[in-house]
């Protein structure tokens, strides 16, 4: 069971709290560090001191870890064009020596796009299918030879296709609640698919149709790798439990049954009721990042278990 560790950067975070944040998890034996890819502050939150670019911080990490793998949940389609994501995230990758993931979503928030002069376009999910296949079709593309592509939406004539990542494919991630697009998109294009933010019967439900549609696609099901992201709130007691839920102005009820709440025992338990359905990896949302006394207990108590 991979456990990783997901961060919120837009609430409030610059890029040494991330970093520390990051070392924390790679020597707490944690699998990777993620991170959101926002503009804007959602909620109460006063966002300070500003917003941080993804791409950016992962190319900082990249050279500041060692192990743990670096990515993002997810990547908005509409801040990027394909080409230059391909660029940036095959330099990350080789800047990390080979331990870059990307997860690629369409994009949603409207208003950070309007906070910052970002373009938000009427029709994302088409955009995002062409992005989806002009970047791993540049990634694809061999030494030497071109690569064209003839879109709705993008056009690229005589590309040479680089430069190339580290690995030898860099593993992409889709995820979301769509019953229909998303999961044909993943099952032609994704390595991994996540299940945001998630009761139990709704990740089934979206498992099952992502796992069909692959097999309609000609893939095995098990080809793909599926995981959840659920917000984190650990405690060795109730009482901590409850100090950690108001420290990000939560309710102990409400993260019980959103997210993975509770003493380690209690934490343990839900994450095998989602193991049961079929999820071999968690994202761990950790809204307050000065608290790395939580990550020592999440990694000595609960990840020590699913050893």
């Amino acid at each position: 069971m991979d456990l990783r560790i997901f961060t919120e950067p837009q609430q409030g975070a610059d890029y040494e709290t991330l970093l520390t944040v990051a070392k924390a998890t790679e020597d707490l034996g944690f699998d990777a560090f993620f991170r959101s890819d926002h503009y804007l502050r959602m909620g109460s939150a006063d966002g300070l001191p500003g917003p941080t670019d993804a791409w950016i911080t992962l190319a900082g990490l990249a050279r500041e870890t060692s192990r743990i793998r670096l990515g993002t949940l997810m990547t908005a389609g509409t801040f990027r064009l394909p080409g230059v994501l391909a660029i940036q995230v095959a330099q990350v990758d080789q800047m990390s020596g080979g331990r870059v993931e990307l997860g690629l979503g369409a994009g949603w928030f409207e208003e950070e796009h309007t906070a910052y002069g970002i373009p938000f376009p009427k029709e994302k999910f088409g955009r995002l299918e062409e992005q989806l296949a002009i970047v791993t079709g540049l990634w694809g593309t061999e030494v030497g030879k071109t690569f064209d592509f003839e879109g709705a939406h993008y056009r690229l004539k005589d590309s040479p296709a680089l430069p190339k990542p580290a690995q030898e494919k860099i593993p992409v991630l889709i995820g979301g609640h769509g019953a229909s697009r998303t999961p044909r998109l993943a099952a032609r294009y994704a390595d991994e698919f996540n299940m945001p933010f998630s009761s139990v019967e709704d990740t089934a439900a979206q498992f099952g149709r992502v796992r069909a549609a692959a097999q309609e696609a000609g893939r095995a099901a098990d080809a793909l790798t599926y995981s959840n992201a659920l917000v984190v709130c650990v405690g060795k007691d109730d009482r901590e439990v409850a100090r950690r839920a108001a420290a990000i102005g939560r309710e102990v009820d409400e993260l019980k049954t959103n997210g993975l709440a509770g003493t380690p025992a209690e934490v343990v338990e839900k994450i095998g009721r989602y193991a049961e359905i079929g999820s071999t990896r968690f994202y761990l949302q950790m809204l307050d990042l000065s608290d790395l006394d939580h990550l020592e207990l999440i990694a000595g108590q609960v990840q020590a278990q699913l050893s």
